[in-house]
């Protein structure tokens, strides 16, 4: 009866402990850690192969890129977002050993979290995860469920691009689409080359200046009148050969996936013509092969590259849907976390009033990690 009796206690704690689970991958293991408004943020990587070359001044770049508080379209919130090694880096070269990368918090606004009575954000992690971790989460400015915890991604997926730079492997992504204004062409491997590699040097990376300006007014009059916009990300991956990848639960698509919907917002992932192809018939679907002189390729590339969850040479194409921000500066119908009972809030705060152009970089960064944890 005593053993039963503890047993029973057991299981209830067992239950009734929640955490947060960190870490993905086996071949290129990230961990987070760090809040929104916590001393700091970052990641450790297990995977970077010893002596690739850690290039400071390039990771610098692709920081800034996804940086808040440089322009209109962003968060006021100012941070200068430094990436600080604490190992795994040694005379710009990674060492083989695990990297650790930290990124000091300077520029918390945290008292616009801490009221006397805290009412849930609509459509945001807080009334979920407050009975989920049971009031013990950090809720300034989201906590781990801020977009601030993309910059992990953004260190480990620099990395893993300078990896990968030896296999000859190319990563851009563009803003395909925000509020309903898309960019031309349809495809992003249909953009010529200059503008594929023009895309990392712009702040809003469209291949159409007409449709780029559209956006960015349209941002701007959301921002003005305290609402939010969600948007449409593409993102291509040239190089990757025939083969990688496996079926069923290791597929291209799974491991994309998985890390994509990792990222604050996104609500759906779409792989080549996706969504579109239940509209078409085989005959126009399927992506015919032929050879040249290079070898095997496909007329079109409606699959994204990828057949049987397996790379079949062609660029990878995905996209990533993301809603828009729930925090908004507009009166809401809500409940107080305290007593549940139904409250009006109107959001504090500093907040993006379109994730979408400072997540191109996540989109890429993401992309880098999935293909180093599907490398051979």
């Amino acid at each position: 009866m005593v053993a039963l009796t503890y047993f029973g206690i057991m299981r209830i704690f067992l239950v009734e402990a929640y955490f947060m689970s960190g870490s993905f991958g086996s071949k290129y293991k990230i961990t987070f850690f760090g809040e929104s408004h916590g001393e700091g943020l970052g990641v450790v990587i297990d995977g970077v192969p010893s002596g690739t070359v850690i290039d400071s001044e390039r990771l610098r770049l692709e920081m800034r890129r996804r940086r808040p508080g440089q322009n209109e379209m962003s968060t006021n919130r100012d941070e200068a977002d430094e990436v600080e090694f604490l190992s795994g880096v040694y005379n710009g070269y990674a060492t083989g050993s695990p990297i650790c990368a930290v990124v000091k918090n300077k520029n918390q606004h945290s008292n616009d979290y801490l009221a006397e009575e805290r009412v849930a954000r609509p459509s945001h992690s807080d009334y979920a995860a407050h009975v989920k971790y049971k009031g013990y989460e950090d809720y300034r400015g989201g906590g781990n469920f801020s977009g601030r915890t993309t910059l992990s991604f953004v260190i480990a997926g620099t990395l893993a691009r300078m990896a990968l730079d030896s296999d000859g492997i190319k990563i851009a992504a563009r803003v395909l689409s925000v509020g309903g204004i898309s960019d031309t062409p349809k495809s992003i491997v249909d953009c010529n080359g200059s503008t594929i590699s023009n895309f990392h040097n712009m702040e809003l990376p469209m291949a159409s200046e007409s449709a780029a300006d559209e956006v960015r007014n349209l941002i701007y009059k959301c921002k003005q009148e305290g609402d939010s916009l969600g948007g449409v990300i593409e993102c291509a991956i040239w190089g990757v050969p025939v083969g990688w990848g496996n079926p069923y639960f290791d597929s291209v698509e799974s491991i994309i996936s998985h890390l994509a919907f990792s990222v604050p917002s996104v609500k759906a992932v779409e792989f080549g013509d996706g969504c579109e192809m239940i509209n078409m018939r085989g005959s126009m679907a399927n992506d015919q092969f032929y050879r040249d002189k290079d070898g095997v390729k496909t007329s079109t590339n409606h699959n994204g590259g990828i057949n049987g969850g397996i790379s079949n040479g062609m660029p990878i194409v995905f996209k990533m849907y993301f809603k828009p921000v729930p925090s908004i500066a507009i009166m809401q119908n809500s409940i107080s976390l305290s007593d549940l009972q139904e409250r009006n809030i109107t959001v504090k705060g500093r907040h993006d009033p379109c994730v979408v152009p400072r997540a191109v970089v996540v989109a890429e960064s993401l992309a880098a990690i999935a293909i180093m944890e599907l490398r051979p």
